[in-house]
């Protein structure tokens, strides 16, 4: 027996609450009705899986291809990506509709404290339309520079994005950058203009910048308030229209892509899958193309939001899959998963993330390397964009030197590693990664090749080793209004940057596209970006190689000795040298002697104390100091 709770019509399609008559519980079922002109008792009351709720296993075999949608969300940061996403989780039945629903697939706590998405997270809706079940896999993805790998895998197990603008903001650097991301993956790509509910907003405008950077015709674009949920169901009835399904084979044998990752102690590595051919099941033997390991499946499932167990998963779904695999090295962001003696083609996978930024590691306590070692394996699962090489220290003891993909993505890395691990850790000043060529073939011979890659500045080669330095450098995106082009550009050339391009995105803002040595933008110049702009300005970069630079490196000493954990590269300036005498213009000249006399016996004191033994907080206060904003 059957009781209506409500139900609520849209362009043919039904998003009903429907409650079962069972004793001791309620759950709400979403049924499809048939078009609104079908007489009443011809209704069809199709069962829909649309709950978290629900215990028993999803029969996955009963989406078709066809009836299946792989999609992102993309976005420059705070355009509301996950308000969105939130919205279409209620909207679907899959979480139940209540205040509390903020950042929903945001489950890091860095997240929450810091309201931004870090880790691209997936979400199976089950969505009825016009009498036909539909499986909408969404991918939640970040909107900040730092974590463009995260959207670019992604990418690969959607066919289609939605490209989520601020109304009142407009586009954005990470916009455009998003945008090409998914163009260059030929994905179908739905504007959506979010913010319509704000004073300020014109989504008018937005829909001519669109128009003329992305050359996406204005009625294309949808006007929604995800805060509000207004006009969110065009967003649903899009992805069903203007998106189209997978392209591929059930009945070839399996072939799934691992696009992330995450460890649990109790179960080991949880593989999230894109599946290309065939299916899975527990019980299956599947081989690792990587490291040609074999496994046996002991749970496959799909996120809903939360893990939900099903009996299979087939080619066109994305789920995750647990096999037993406990060392993190197994999982390998990008492997090909297949049949145990049913070899196949290996997924092009993805092109590994190159790290723009490098820092020293090492724990607080030398007794606790054990325990940071493992917390930064299990991490790096997590964030495979991170590299790690050895490291050791005269003063900090033995750790590691880390890769990342900027301030932000190192920063978190940290928090995380607090948070999470319990791991207390002191990072070094972050410096990007240098080329040498060498000069001579011995040191070729030694070296195994003519170009070395420089992370450690204290690993800096002499000049009278190498021919000519290289430094890497990008290609920056700044989007900012008109009335600020003047002090951002002073701002470049004090950071020697080229000059590209300036293009009028509409009749108040410019988008300026700058070349830039990295190490001139890592540590503050967003800061200062945002500081001249009045937080108004956006900026966003891609690698563009290498160049040949003028570098050397700078040793500071403690009374005579170098200190290595305080070494850095700095393009070649002139070096100053204090006049202690430059307050001293006109005058007797026995003041200008009373000044260098008292300088030389300072000098004879410095040489009389002889080495000094510095002790380890002096330089874990030292790297922890923040530089004045």
């Amino acid at each position: 027996m059957w009781t209506s709770a409500g139900r609520g019509w849209w362009r043919g399609c039904a998003l009903a609450a429907w409650v079962p008559r069972v004793k001791g519980w309620r759950l709400p079922w979403p049924l499809c009705l048939r078009t609104r002109g079908a007489a009443r008792n011809s209704w069809v009351l199709d069962r829909l899986y649309s709950s978290a709720e629900l215990k028993e296993k999803v029969d996955m075999s009963q989406f078709p291809v066809e009836n299946i949608r792989n999609f992102s969300i993309i976005a420059h940061v705070d355009h509301g990506k996950s308000t969105l996403a939130d919205r279409l989780l209620e909207l679907t039945g899959t979480i139940d509709k209540t205040k509390n629903n903020k950042q929903v697939l945001d489950k890091l706590q860095v997240e929450r404290e810091r309201g931004i998405t870090v880790k691209a997270q997936t979400a199976s809706l089950f969505y009825n339309c016009v009498g036909k079940q539909y499986l909408l896999n969404l991918i939640d993805t970040p909107g900040h520079v730092d974590f463009s790998y995260e959207v670019s895998r992604s990418l690969s197990a959607c066919q289609g994005v939605l490209l989520v603008v601020d109304a009142n903001e407009g586009i954005q650097a990470q916009t455009v950058a998003n945008f090409f991301l998914a163009f260059e993956a030929q994905l179908s790509v739905i504007p959506v203009i979010n913010k319509i509910d704000l004073k300020n907003a014109d989504p008018e405008r937005v829909e001519k910048q669109i128009e003329k950077v992305f050359d996406i015709p204005s009625d294309e674009c949808i006007k929604i308030s995800a805060k509000l949920g207004t006009n969110v169901e065009s967003v649903l009835q899009a992805v069903i229209e203007r998106i189209p399904p997978p392209k591929v084979h059930r009945k070839n044998p399996l072939r799934a892509l691992v696009f992330d990752s995450t460890f649990d102690q109790y179960r080991g590595v949880i593989a999230n899958v894109a599946l290309f051919d065939g299916a899975v099941s527990k019980g299956d033997k599947i081989v690792s193309a990587h490291t040609q390991k074999t496994y046996e499946v002991n749970e496959v499932g799909i996120l809903n939001p939360n893990e939900q167990p099903t009996h299979k998963l087939y080619a066109g779904q994305v789920g995750y899959l647990i096999a037993g695999m406990k060392d993190v090295t197994e999982a390998q962001i990008g492997d090909t998963l297949y049949l145990h003696k049913q070899p196949v083609e290996p997924l092009p996978g993805f092109k590994s993330a190159k790290p723009m930024v490098f820092a020293g590691m090492y724990p607080v306590d030398q007794s606790e390397y054990n325990n940071l070692k493992s917390a930064i394996e299990k991490l790096t699962l997590n964030d495979s964009s991170v590299t790690v090489h050895r490291d050791s220290s005269l003063a900090l003891g033995a750790g590691w030197r880390l890769g990342f993909l900027g301030l932000l993505h190192m920063e978190v890395f940290n928090q995380r590693l607090e948070q999470e691990y319990n791991a207390s850790v002191i990072l070094t000043t972050p410096t990007v990664p240098y080329k040498a060529v060498l000069s001579s073939a011995k040191l070729i011979k030694e070296y195994r090749e003519k170009e070395i890659t420089i992370i450690n500045p204290a690993q800096f080669p002499d000049k009278s080793k190498v021919t000519e330095y290289l430094e890497p450098v990008v290609l920056g995106t700044i989007i900012t209004p008109d009335e600020y082009i003047g002090k951002i550009m002073t701002l470049c050339q004090a950071r020697r940057a080229v000059q590209k391009t300036m293009v009028f995105i509409d009749q108040n803002r410019v988008m300026l596209k700058y070349l830039l040595p990295l190490n001139e933008i890592v540590v503050d110049f967003y800061d200062s970006l945002k500081s001249l702009s009045s937080g108004y300005a956006s900026f966003d970069y891609e690698d563009a190689g290498y160049q040949t630079a003028e570098l050397v490196k700078m040793d500071i000493l403690l009374n005579g000795n170098t200190v290595e954990e305080l070494v850095t590269v700095v393009h070649n300036v002139k070096a100053y040298r204090k006049n202690v005498l430059a307050k001293c213009y006109g005058g007797d000249i026995t003041r200008k002697m009373k000044l260098l006399k008292r300088q030389a016996e300072g000098k004879k004191k410095l040489r009389k104390v002889g080495n000094v033994e510095v002790p380890k907080d002096a330089f874990i206060k030292v790297l922890r100091t923040q530089p004045d904003k």
